[in-house]
């Protein structure tokens, strides 16, 4: 038998349903109607949840359906501008803070240097200042991080980061709550990419109907994050440590890696690239993602970092090849109905830092 579930949580649970539907409804919204069809709430449950979420000032009326004969019905949007959340991008020698609306978009922007190495008291420094940059005279719902890896997600405290020891043991989230004052959220950098990719108009019909995805992050390091089921949490595993994509081995006698190990994807990779040499890196990606594929069977590879961002089509295209030639799955394009489609990222790490806050308000586990 399962347990019961008691009223405030379930009034949550549904305010949070009410919430994600108009979310990904955007500026058209939706009728009170629609609202019961897709929730499976009676009509007099939907509009006491609406209208307790109008006096919090979270929807608003976006006008009324065209006639068909009765009285046109109004449609309910959410108000994006009501509440705000900044994600921070903690990357080893970049920042990037933004503050985004409810519908996940940078209202406010910034970017700067930042020094990994110089250990937490100074890149919290760092960090709170990247904060106030954009945090504006709104109130916060709460303040997401993505930091390398590996950490966890549950506690914010960090693990031995490759090339880092420093920071291990080192309480990311209550530090940064007690210098704020506000709720922290942190994961992974990767894993603040593929949440990313739940956000309204992410994707041809947004996350929800996408299926398995992996985020696969080029910049400073090689690193993915896993959605396995469409519309589900991210797939960070018993002990955080899903998604160190770029530690398996591609060369068993390969040049040693950051990790200890050696012929690791990412230091293949990032050799590759300092040599000038993009489209051996981007077959060196592709064949990690292959072997990803064949491994979880995932229907979508996103790219993003800094070196894909240099030379996306080389990239989208690299791995596209190796997924073909491996004959893991076909490599589809956008918008084909078969295979493994490979897609830049069309939001940055920062906005999916973010939706780690926004996400409980919308029922999601981010």
């Amino acid at each position: 038998m399962g347990s019961g579930v008691n009223l405030p949580a379930l009034r949550g649970h549904n305010d949070a349903l009410v919430l994600h539907l108009l979310r990904g409804a955007g500026p058209v919204g939706l009728g009170r109607g629609d609202l019961a069809d897709r929730t499976g709430l009676t009509p007099q449950a939907v509009g006491k949840i609406t209208a307790r979420l109008r006096d919090e000032g979270l929807v608003a009326d976006a006008g009324r359906e065209a006639s068909t004969g009765g009285k046109p019905r109004t449609l309910l949007r959410l108000v994006r501008e009501a509440r705000h959340a900044v994600g921070l991008h903690l990357d080893r020698d970049e920042a990037t803070a933004v503050r985004v609306d409810l519908a996940g978009r940078a209202v406010a922007r910034w970017r700067g240097p930042l020094d990994f190495g110089a250990g937490p008291e100074a890149v919290l420094e760092e960090a709170v200042r990247a904060v106030a940059r954009v945090r504006g005279d709104r109130p916060l719902l709460g303040v997401g991080v993505a930091a390398p890896g590996p950490l966890d997600w549950r506690s914010g405290v960090l693990g031995r980061v490759t090339g880092y020891p420093q920071w291990e043991g080192f309480p990311l989230r209550e530090a940064l709550e007690g210098r704020l004052g506000i709720p922290v959220r942190v994961d992974k950098d990767t894993n603040a990419g593929v949440a990313a990719a739940t956000l309204p108009g992410v994707g041809s019909e947004g996350a929800d109907s996408e299926g398995a995805v992996a985020y696969v992050h080029v910049g400073t390091g090689l690193g993915a994050g896993l959605r396995l089921l469409g519309g589900g949490e991210v797939y960070r595993g018993r002990r955080s440590a899903a998604g160190e994509f770029g530690h398996q081995v591609l060369r068993l006698d390969g040049p040693p890696c950051r990790c200890g190990g050696y012929g690791c994807a990412e230091v293949l990779c990032l050799d590759a690239v300092a040599a000038g040499r993009p489209q051996e890196a981007a077959r060196i990606v592709g064949e990690a993602a292959a072997n990803l594929v064949a491994l979880l069977d995932v229907d979508r590879v996103l790219l993003g970092g800094r070196v894909v961002a240099a030379a996306p089509e080389m990239f989208v295209e690299g791995v596209r090849a190796v997924l073909a030639a491996r004959s893991v799955a076909l490599a589809g394009g956008e918008g084909e109905g078969e295979g493994v489609r490979v897609e830049l990222a069309r939001v940055g790490v920062a906005e999916g830092a973010a939706e780690l806050v926004l996400a409980p308000l919308f029922g999601r586990g981010g």
